[in-house]
């Protein structure tokens, strides 16, 4: 067992959550917080000085790159920290596309100290960690792949609920509007509904969207 400290990176816009954050590591042994990041784009910076272990990551910093955008510059390098995403969101649109791009685990905000502390020691070996209830739909997705929407189908559907319209989708995820209506025809099945309103409900309900 080695006496070197896990060296930790807080990348979050909030000064609170970081102090907080901060307050509950520094008191656990073997942990330092080396750095603090308050938009995505200084957690890439100050990632790749070398000298991070494990940088816990919100997912949204306002205006910007994003939470899981900066978690793929982060662990593209082979030797790069890891990623440990600690947010308040628990979507199938948020969580997927932060463990896609790389995060080692994901917890929110929300879960005791001891739990993080586990967490980040756990990610500091290369070791997965999910908070229970998104073990449990990654799970359920599994367990059904027929009913489970793809990354793109959830893509399109959070522009729906957003209240954009097909033509404006497809601009946006530089898609035809036809492969656009493509894919909510392939929502609603998977849904069980027939319209965009039925649509961003159930899947509100079902925790693969925030509810607007």
């Amino acid at each position: 067992m080695t006496d070197t400290p896990i060296r930790l990176l807080l990348a979050d816009d909030h000064p609170v959550v970081r102090a907080g954050l901060r307050a509950v590591l520094e008191t656990e042994p073997g942990l330092t917080v080396v750095a603090e990041a308050a938009t995505a784009e200084e957690a890439v910076a100050r990632a790749a000085q070398g000298d991070i272990d494990v940088v816990l990551m919100d997912l949204q910093f306002g205006k910007g790159m994003n939470g899981a955008e900066a978690t793929a510059r982060i662990t593209a390098p082979a030797d790069g920290p890891r990623v440990l995403i600690v947010t308040t969101y628990d979507t199938d649109a948020d969580t997927l596309p932060a463990i896609e791009a790389g995060a080692t685990g994901y917890l929110l905000k929300d879960a005791p100290p001891e739990e993080l502390a586990a967490a980040v020691r756990s990610a500091a070996t290369g070791r997965t960690t999910l908070a229970a209830t998104i073990a449990d739909r990654l799970m359920n997705r599994l367990r059904t792949p027929g009913t489970a929407l793809t990354r793109r189908e959830t893509e399109v559907l959070v522009l729906v609920a957003e209240g954009l319209s097909n033509q404006a989708i497809g601009d946006r995820l530089h898609l035809t509007e036809g492969t656009v209506k493509s894919h909510l025809a392939r929502i609603y099945t998977k849904l069980g509904v027939d319209s965009r309103t039925a649509a961003v409900a159930t899947a509100s309900g079902l925790g693969m969207i925030r509810r607007c």
